[in-house]
């Protein structure tokens, strides 16, 4: 448990780094502060002594307490080289190694360096990575949104960067509440290509694996019905299967449920990324359902672990390296006081035949 001060301390940083406390604005008195908390006023003096000393307050005698700008000048003051800050759902897993790759490389041709979090995908530890960004001084920052299917309620840091002036922009997702530069693939071609493929190929009883708190799941779930509507196929709710990053612990138990009760009348199925479409064709070696013959199945994003498997999966290109790159670059020119740079940036995704789908026309 931590100690009360400290809990006064994380509380009113917070406050700061989110724009509720602005510079120069008084925070409240020592007994309003104690009331808050329920704390004794050592207490509360102890947490102000701190922020002071960290240079997020300046005590006034006689006047109150105020919020200062100094931690921000103590962060980064000391050098000339710009930081980029980065903040990624994972890091070490799937497609993100390529895309932070992409922006580390363009990064070090201007010399600039790279401030790294993740999220794990959860709005808890973003908050905590957007308040460790703002207080460092980043010049810049590479976002890929947390949950971005969901509301948000670290919109109020975003804001605190945008009222900086520090510019921005987000890949593989975006915050439909905030208007920001972002750099996407077409989430809703990828599925509307995968299932088209499967549809040429004869397939007509079609299943989607779909995840529900990311926008590319929202977006990919949109590719999918398009299709089946363009070829006049009726979209069966009993064969699109969702999950969200919570549930996805119980992936594999809640797949062998879906396939059970599915196996006599699904033929194909688009899964949301290369990641369950493995997960989906290792459910079937344990249910014997032998893939092409019995179930195509077509991934989304190319990535290193579909190249590696033992199973050829068919799938769709996703930039990743690329993309790093190209968010460096763009928020390097910015820094730069370049003009007229896209706000919107959007990749087209190319079939990757694989073996894992079967004509049967």
């Amino acid at each position: 448990m931590k100690p009360k001060y400290q809990v006064i301390i994380e509380d009113i940083k917070s406050k700061i780094l989110s724009g509720d406390y602005t510079v120069g604005e008084q925070i409240p008195t020592e007994f309003t502060l104690q009331e808050k908390y329920n704390v004794s006023r050592h207490t509360v003096r102890k947490a102000i002594l701190e922020l002071s000393n960290e240079g997020y307050l300046r005590s006034e005698k006689g006047s109150g307490t105020y919020v200062s700008n100094q931690f921000r000048s103590k962060s980064n003051g000391s050098s000339t080289k710009k930081t980029i800050g980065v903040i990624t759902t994972y890091i070490s897993d799937y497609i993100f190694p390529s895309i932070i790759r992409g922006i580390e490389g363009r990064l070090n041709e201007d010399s600039y360096s790279l401030l790294l979090a993740s999220t794990n995908n959860d709005v808890e530890q973003e908050k905590k990575a957007l308040e460790m960004m703002l207080s460092y001084g980043v010049d810049g920052l590479i976002v890929e949104p947390t949950k971005s299917n969901l509301y948000n309620p670290n919109i109020a840091y975003y804001l605190s960067f945008k009222e900086q002036d520090v510019p921005f922009i987000m890949i593989n997702a975006y915050y439909e509440e905030l208007d920001v530069p972002y750099l996407c693939l077409d989430d809703v071609q990828s599925s509307y290509i995968a299932t088209q493929e499967l549809i040429s190929k004869g397939h007509t009883q079609i299943g989607l694996i779909a995840k529900t708190d990311d926008l590319q799941g929202k977006y990919r779930m949109k590719g999918y019905i398009k299709a089946l509507g363009e070829a006049r196929l009726r979209l069966q709710p009993d064969h699109v299967f969702s999950y969200n990053t919570e549930t996805k612990q119980d992936l594999s138990t809640k797949l062998k449920e879906f396939l059970n009760k599915n196996k006599n009348e699904l033929t194909a199925i688009v899964c949301y990324n290369d990641e369950v479409g493995l997960e989906v064709a290792n459910v079937c070696r344990q249910l014997d359902i032998p893939i092409p013959d019995k179930l195509s199945i077509i991934g989304q994003d190319n990535s290193y672990i579909a190249k590696n498997a033992n199973i050829k999966l068919t799938t769709l290109t996703h930039p990743q390296e690329q993309m790093g790159r190209d968010a460096a670059d763009w928020i390097i020119k910015k820094l730069q006081g370049k003009k007229d740079l896209p706000n919107e940036t959007t990749y087209q995704p190319v079939l990757v035949e694989g073996e894992t789908v079967k004509d049967i026309r």
